[in-house]
């Protein structure tokens, strides 16, 4: 229902704020002469063929993301009191929860564990600090393995964030109405390198033990929604779902169908999907010339 995806819905206010950074880029798009529908779910009510067929653009660009979160599959995970970061930094930003004039309806908690150690899991970690948490990041490797870049580390860690490190869940806990009341987790040691060349995290037998929280945030990463490649005829795609298109053109196997961001690198930064979109413009300002 509001432009600007993840910009505006994923991305701490103190990290990047809305109103002067990028609401103001939303409106330099518009004073272009650019057309924003909102409320449009491509593959529901509409799909690209239809755009192309019945609509008459002769291209389109997808940039639609990599919203669809990731679970483990443990126990409890369905509890009330467990989200994806998504949703949480959703409810964050566009609730305003950020702001103390708002009653917003978000789990606050007062001892809340982030699964995960990406940027992603640090503004979610940062974001429940902020709203008054004891906040524990969890997560089955060690520092050195920690994806998120190290000022992100930096920053969580002198704002007080705890790190449970080479630690992993195996099982949420509730109470009698359902909601969060602890974690079991279990101690992990490192072992040979996997293909992604970190050591492989390996269970060490008879070490669970249990953490008390209220709330869960997992924060595993995302892959792209198959809603559009799965509407859209002769769309290839790769085996983590994402869209395969040209790096640097964003063409498509689909004729005049053109991709970028994270629905085709999976989740990555503000900055490549950017680029992205200045690539699918190139792209799409030759193949029109031609055509």
């Amino acid at each position: 229902h509001e432009p600007g995806g993840v910009l505006i819905y994923g991305i701490p206010e103190f990290r990047l704020p809305k109103d002067t950074v990028v609401r103001t880029e939303i409106e330099n798009v518009k004073k272009l002469g650019v057309k924003l529908e909102t409320d449009v779910v491509i593959g529901k009510s509409v799909t690209i063929d239809e755009l192309i067929d019945e609509e008459g653009f002769d291209a389109v660009f997808i940039g639609s993301g990599a919203g669809l979160p990731k679970f483990m599959g443990i126990p409890g995970e369905n509890a009330n009191g467990v989200f994806s970061a998504n949703e949480y930094l959703t409810r964050s930003n566009l609730m305003k929860a950020f702001r103390n004039d708002y009653d917003t309806p978000i789990a606050a908690g007062r001892k809340v564990a982030v699964v995960g150690g990406g940027n992603v899991a640090m503004d979610a970690a940062r974001t429940a600090l902020r709203l008054g948490a004891e906040v524990h990041i969890v997560y089955r490797r060690s520092e050195a393995e920690l994806p998120a870049r190290i000022e992100e580390v930096h920053h969580a860690k002198e704002e007080g964030i705890i790190f449970n490190l080479l630690t992993n869940p195996v099982e949420i806990l509730t109470n009698e109405d359902g909601w969060v009341k602890g974690m079991v987790v279990r101690r992990m040691e490192l072992g040979e390198a996997d293909a992604s060349g970190r050591r492989r995290p390996v269970e060490v037998d008879g070490s669970d033990d249990t953490i008390e929280v209220d709330t869960v945030i997992m924060s595993l990463g995302t892959s792209p929604n198959p809603l559009i490649s799965t509407t859209t005829k002769g769309l290839e795609t790769n085996k983590w779902k994402c869209i395969v298109a040209d790096e640097k053109d964003g063409q498509t196997s689909r004729p005049g169908v053109f991709a970028g961001g994270d629905a085709v690198t999976g989740a990555a930064t503000v900055i490549l999907a950017m680029e992205a979109g200045r690539a699918g413009a190139r792209g799409i300002d030759n193949y029109l010339k031609k055509e």
